[in-house]
């Protein structure tokens, strides 16, 4: 596919198409067809991604950045290329905003190491939710360690939505950093951002979305998010693995220190001195994954050309459907929202009398792949009152028969243990 950022994207997916483009997605399991609903950990990826990595490695590999020669000049190119799309399809206002990393959890960590270590001191405080990833605690928990910073948390409601009724005693001059994701991995739960980030920057803070999860699912524009900061996985939205995005407001990004030291990120070397390189390399030590980041921009081509709004609309109506299929269970629990305008592609679930990691193995006995376990949110889990569930998640590529194919995989697990 090709970038076509301009055309007006149809606002119905052909599936059936898409599917194609997936050959993972013709296998069988355990001589059943494959169903896979585990895109919220991981999404397949197209031949598009693929023959992009390929095509690096056959005829343009080199090393970027440094080589005066045609080849590495092509190289150079094209992984340029990935950031200059990525920019566009986040709204950044120029490339230098954009530093690729290995995931979004290294470019929350980035953000602790360099600006947070910078800034923060003795009683000032960090504002989470209690629905975060791990990757939008454990930094923030180490930072305040380390600093003497207090960490506070918004809490969650019986809906699985942020309750805001304390966010005037959360949210306070003390506040140094605001750093929320977008959509919940367990629950996929919307979270509306903008103006909580609105009154956060009104007060000095500093604001960061997880947007692991949002990115790959609906439009995403860090000036209508009013953030500073903004972490995603290529691996999430059909690109590879080894490749994250920190976007970072330009103006932080130059007062910030460098995460990592050696070569690239350097401008000057002395065994006195060290002066360092301009934006966006300063925080790009070392030689980069350069294929995978090549084979990135495949995959923003791939979603431009679909529309985030078409991916938008599928997901809500498979989404809506599965609510509908699974709410007719009175054996089965879902977590989150009921309103698919609220809500993404996560869907999460106990069964009565089975745990989570016993569905999931007879799911997958069935074909049907799902994820099982904490899913990297054990304060979430907790305040659900649950030691785990079973979250099935869905893509461009899922259909309602495969949700059908769930739900019988489902009762046949009841008959199994005989409930």
């Amino acid at each position: 596919m090709t970038d076509n950022t301009n055309k007006a994207p149809s606002q119905t997916l052909d599936v059936a198409r898409i599917r194609q483009d997936f050959p993972i997605l013709g296998r069988t399991m355990n001589d059943k067809p494959l169903v896979f609903l585990d895109s919220a950990a991981s999404s397949q990826k197209p031949n598009q991604v693929v023959e992009a990595i390929s095509n690096y490695y056959q005829n343009h590999h080199a090393n970027v950045h440094r080589g005066m020669y045609t080849l590495a000049a092509e190289a150079t190119d094209l992984f340029e290329t990935t950031r200059t799309k990525i920019a566009k399809f986040i709204g950044a206002a120029s490339t230098k905003e954009i530093i690729f990393t290995r995931n979004a959890t290294e470019a929350i960590n980035l953000v602790a190491y360099t600006w947070g270590e910078t800034n923060l001191k003795p009683g000032n405080e960090i504002l989470i939710s209690e629905m975060e990833h791990h990757a939008n605690i454990v930094p923030w928990v180490r930072l305040c360690e380390k600093t003497g910073a207090v960490l506070k948390v918004i809490p969650i409601d019986s809906d699985g939505r942020l309750d805001l009724t304390s966010l005037d005693s959360l949210l306070t001059t003390k506040t140094k950093l605001v750093a929320l994701s977008r959509m919940s991995n367990v629950m996929g739960t919307i979270n509306d951002v903008a103006p909580i980030f609105a009154k956060a920057r009104e007060l000095g803070a500093v604001t960061l979305v997880d947007a692991a999860q949002s990115a790959p699912h609906i439009p995403t524009d860090v000036t209508e998010l009013n953030c500073d900061f903004l972490a995603l996985s290529s691996h999430k939205m059909l690109g590879p693995t080894g490749v994250g995005i920190l976007y970072g407001r330009e103006e932080l990004l130059n007062a910030m220190p460098p995460f990592l030291g050696g070569g690239e990120m350097i401008d000057q070397v002395t065994f006195e001195k060290i002066t360092y390189n301009e934006l966006p390399h300063k925080f790009e030590a070392g030689t980069p994954d350069i294929a995978d980041v090549v084979a990135f921009s495949a995959a923003i081509d791939y979603l431009n050309d679909l529309g985030m709004d078409a991916i938008r609309q599928h997901e809500i109506e498979i989404t809506a459907y599965a609510l509908k299929k699974l709410g007719e269970f009175p054996w089965l629990t879902i977590y989150g929202p009921r309103d698919t305008n609220n809500r993404g592609a996560a869907l999460s679930f106990t069964v009565e009398g089975i745990h989570p990691h016993d569905v999931s193995q007879f799911l997958d006995s069935a074909g049907v792949a799902v994820r099982a376990g904490h899913h990297c949110a054990q304060p979430l889990m907790k305040a659900l009152g649950v030691d785990a569930t079973t979250r099935a998640s869905f893509y461009i590529y899922n259909t309602d028969a495969e949700v059908d194919s769930l739900c019988e995989a489902l009762l046949d697990l009841r008959k199994f243990f005989q409930l």
